[in-house]
């Protein structure tokens, strides 16, 4: 008898003991999550969902662990089981993991429940309502994404990804501060540079320097850009000399830098408010260093969107001549979503005609092995024996000024071309009606290609002929 009673007070006592450490081990988990020490709270949190998979506190705790740790598709399911659960902080990572996959509207749907809770508590807003507006943004920009077709991309290294960037030196340059935190650009003339500097919050600012006779003038900030306890950087001015494009931390940014666009105001000596250019360009990631070459009618921008630490994805893309956006009305959501996150660049490729020329000229710019093609702005055949790259080759001036008004020329088809593929695009996506009113335009722009197309011929064989002439 008394043999049972010590085997049962034994028990108890084990019971007990392990009733006590199984407690510590759970408190120790939680006070490592308040911590911000995601990966020491989350293989406790991981056993003891396992031993009780339907608590829904264990589900949240491990679910969140593991978005902190970047395991995003691993932690889906706890948090959705949690959030099912009424877990208040489980909308609140649900609707940031689903801002991640591009599902804005089930993360505003979420974040507007967390605040709903936080409400009924009397608890503080102020931090998911910021995430709520980046949401509701977000959702606003994929219903307008931009109708680009990119070409290629390139995984480089961070820190000397502008090696990947082939302009013509029309473009101007482009070259890394010493840091290497960001870019300075210097235009065609090399009379004219654009760079950040940083304050004293450590936040960086554009600004610009003229070169004088004997020197450089001193800094001058951008204004109407830079603003401040955000950081502009990344700058590019286009060939017209007023366009701007740059990158900065905004609260119109949807995660790190977005790129913005401006245009100067030579009345107010100032740049116009800045606007968000949207996806695809933009992501809840990184995006920067937009910059256009004229010349060789291509687009360059740089991502860290799926990317390692330290690497970051050079984008080429066809730029267009105005905005075109997709019919996000008439459109699977989920096609939105695969043109607007670029996760598949072939999904933008909708016209061979447009894909194929830009190739051409993306291989003629990195791939030509002679030093004058690589280092030219453009390839222009006169005979069998002559190459030019620059204006500056021809000896003709009437032949020079052809050439440009044939580069003139060249651009307008490409985009005469792209915005005819997306009439043709949505002439097969409409029904009968829309197919009436899009085939006039359609018939227009065919006209207008092939009138464009005989031009460009004939204007280039008169820019040989004038060439030759001169030459003798």
């Amino acid at each position: 008898m008394n043999r049972k009673k010590h085997m049962l007070a034994a028990l108890l006592l084990a019971l007990t003991c392990g009733g006590t450490v199984y407690a510590q081990t759970l408190n120790q988990a939680k006070e490592w999550f308040n911590e911000g020490k995601f990966a020491e709270a989350k293989p406790v949190f991981e056993k003891l969902v396992k031993r009780a998979p339907s608590n829904a506190n264990y589900n949240f705790w491990y679910g969140a662990c593991c978005f902190e740790t970047g395991e995003l598709a691993e932690s889906q399911p706890y948090l959705e089981k949690s959030a099912a659960r009424k877990v208040i902080n489980a909308y609140l990572y649900l609707g940031k993991l689903y801002y991640t996959q591009y599902r804005f509207d089930d993360a505003v749907e979420n974040l507007e429940e967390h605040i709903m809770w936080l409400e009924k508590k009397k608890q503080d807003t102020e931090e998911a309502e910021r995430i709520l507006s980046k949401c509701r943004l977000a959702a606003r920009m994929l219903r307008g994404t931009g109708r680009v077709t990119v070409i290629d991309s390139f995984v480089v290294d961070k820190t000397s990804f502008l090696s990947a960037y082939k302009l013509s030196k029309a473009s101007g340059n482009i070259e890394m501060t010493d840091n290497g935190e960001g870019a300075i650009y210097t235009n065609e003339w090399g009379d004219k540079t654009l760079f950040p500097q940083t304050d004293e919050e450590g936040k960086f600012h554009l600004y610009s320097r003229m070169k004088l006779i004997d020197r450089w003038s001193a800094p001058q900030p951008l204004q109407g850009i830079n603003k401040s306890g955000y950081s502009q950087n990344f700058p590019f001015l286009d060939s017209d000399g007023i366009t701007l494009y740059y990158a900065a931390e905004d609260e119109e940014s949807l995660g790190g830098y977005d790129i913005f666009i401006t245009r100067y105001d030579s009345d107010d000596n100032t740049y116009l408010r800045p606007d968000n250019i949207g996806m695809p360009f933009n992501s809840p990631a990184n995006d920067y260093m937009y910059a256009i070459d004229e010349v060789n009618r291509l687009g360059w921008f740089a991502s860290d969107r799926y990317q390692p630490e330290g690497k970051v994805c050079v984008y080429v893309f066809v730029p267009n001549e105005s905005k075109e956006v997709y019919d996000y009305e008439a459109s699977d959501p989920k096609d939105i979503i695969a043109l607007a996150s670029l996760k598949d660049i072939k999904k933008t490729q909708t016209s061979d005609n447009v894909v194929r020329s830009a190739k051409q000229r993306l291989a003629q710019v990195m791939y030509a092995e002679d030093t004058k093609k690589k280092k030219g702005d453009f390839r222009f055949v006169v005979d069998d024996n002559v190459i030019y790259h620059r204006l500056s080759d021809f000896a003709s001036k009437e032949a020079r000024e052809q050439f440009q008004s044939y580069l003139q020329k060249e651009k307008d088809l490409t985009d005469l071309q792209t915005s005819l593929e997306n009439l043709r695009t949505a002439y097969r996506e409409s029904n009968r009606t829309g197919k009436e009113q899009l085939a006039p335009g359609i018939l227009d722009k065919e006209q207008r290609v092939k009138t464009l197309r005989d031009e460009i011929t004939v204007l280039e064989k008169k820019i040989r002929n004038t060439e030759l002439s001169k030459s003798k």
